[in-house]
């Protein structure tokens, strides 16, 4: 009988003890994958970070002068770019006399000569008269703070105005004048607010 108490004993140890590994490795493998879906997380919050401070901005409009393309209270997502073409809506963060970021159209770039007749509202840049749909007014009322034109836009500046011409403090304005292309933040691309009116080139 002995003998039998000794082989049950034995028996009985062998079955608990997987038990207790089984449960040890179950709460292990629990562990891994909660560290792992941390890891996941915050890899995803860094990768997202450092688009959004590098390449993506998400920026506000601020005031009317790029009224009626844009709205006080946008919210438009710009993208960094080596260059920026006329046409484009670019965020400017160059210090001026108003001492907030800039939201404008390029009109001109560096070497380039921008010329306004006021008798008949029309752009030139280098003698060519410019086609501009996106401007709020057909006429543009002359500043006593206006530059001198034409105007040639000094190398690695842009000359920019507002879509509000008559509305707007830009390059026309000595408190503005040309640009530093240096100081672009970026080309906006697309409004993200308010929801659904996300183009803002839909004249093109």
């Amino acid at each position: 009988m002995n003998n039998d108490e000794r082989i049950i004993d034995i028996n009985t140890d062998e079955t608990t003890k997987p038990d207790k590994k089984a449960s040890k490795k179950g709460k292990s493998g629990f562990h891994i994958s909660v560290y792992d879906l941390v890891s996941i997380v915050m890899s995803a919050f860094i990768i997202i970070a450092v688009v959004f401070t590098f390449v993506f901005r998400l920026v506000g409009v601020d005031g009317t002068s790029m009224t009626d393309t844009l709205q006080h209270g946008d919210w438009l997502l710009t993208v960094n770019k080596q260059s920026y073409e006329r046409g484009d809506i670019v965020v400017i963060t160059e210090p001026n006399y108003f001492d907030e970021p800039l939201i404008k159209r390029v009109i001109a770039k560096g070497g380039e000569t921008v010329d306004i007749d006021y008798a008949t509202s029309t752009v030139y840049v280098d003698g060519v008269a410019l086609k501009e749909p996106y401007t709020r007014e057909d006429f543009i009322l002359q500043k006593l703070d206006d530059i001198d034109f034409p105007y040639t836009v000094p190398e690695g500046h842009i000359f920019c105005m507002g879509d509000n011409r008559n509305g707007s403090t830009d390059s026309r304005s000595n408190l503005i004048g040309s640009l530093d292309e240096r100081y672009v933040l970026g080309k906006a691309v697309v409004r993200i607010l308010p929801f659904g009116d996300f183009d803002i080139y839909d004249y093109e």
